[in-house]
């Protein structure tokens, strides 16, 4: 009888193991779901902060963009009438040519037609003056190789060096741009 009952209590034990073993394998797998899920989680929590500094990078660079494109904007408007201008320098020297005739050697008719090209001239240099195209000042000053080319050099006594002598081609600022430096000549 003893057999019986260590059978029996053997089975027991065994059915009691069983449960034990049971229960632990489940805890085991909802850890494992739990791991997984937490896993699942960082996972999705480290794509969300890479979209979102994507997100914030592709910001920043649409920004950019357009406030590169409203100041090339703002740039073309500021000096649309640049291409007008240079075109019309040279007519503005030839007009400068013509006035410089001396009047005396003119006949009364020539004279009155150079009288003409002088009004044409000063109309023609306020509408430049107030299309913001300005000449550049260079007599008596000092040579400066931003506004100014010097194609021929000279020396003369009680100038100093690097002074503007004569203007031979006039130079020219459109608003705060260089339109046309000046052909000068310079003391050395």
């Amino acid at each position: 009888m003893e057999e019986k009952e260590k059978i029996e209590e053997t089975k027991e034990t065994t059915s009691e193991n069983k449960e034990e073993v049971k229960e632990t394998m489940k805890e085991n797998k909802e850890k494992q779901k739990k791991c997984k899920h937490n896993k699942e989680i960082e996972a999705l929590k480290e794509e969300n902060n890479l979209l979102k500094e994507k997100i914030l990078r592709i910001s920043a660079e649409s920004q950019n963009m357009q406030r590169r494109l409203n100041e090339e904007m703002m740039k073309i408007r500021k000096y649309e009438g640049e291409d007008f201008a240079k075109k019309i320098l040279p007519i503005l020297d030839n007009f400068e040519r013509a006035i410089k005739l001396d009047d005396n050697d003119l006949t009364d008719e020539l004279s009155k037609f150079l009288s003409g090209f002088k009004m044409i001239y000063t109309g023609l240099l306020t509408v430049l003056n107030e299309n913001e195209i300005k000449e550049i000042e260079c007599i008596n000053k000092e040579f400066d190789s931003n506004f100014m080319e010097a194609v021929l050099t000279a020396k003369e006594e009680g100038i100093n060096k690097n002074q503007v002598l004569e203007v031979l081609q006039k130079g020219y600022m459109y608003k705060d741009k260089l339109l046309r430096p000046a052909m000068v000549k310079v003391s050395e």
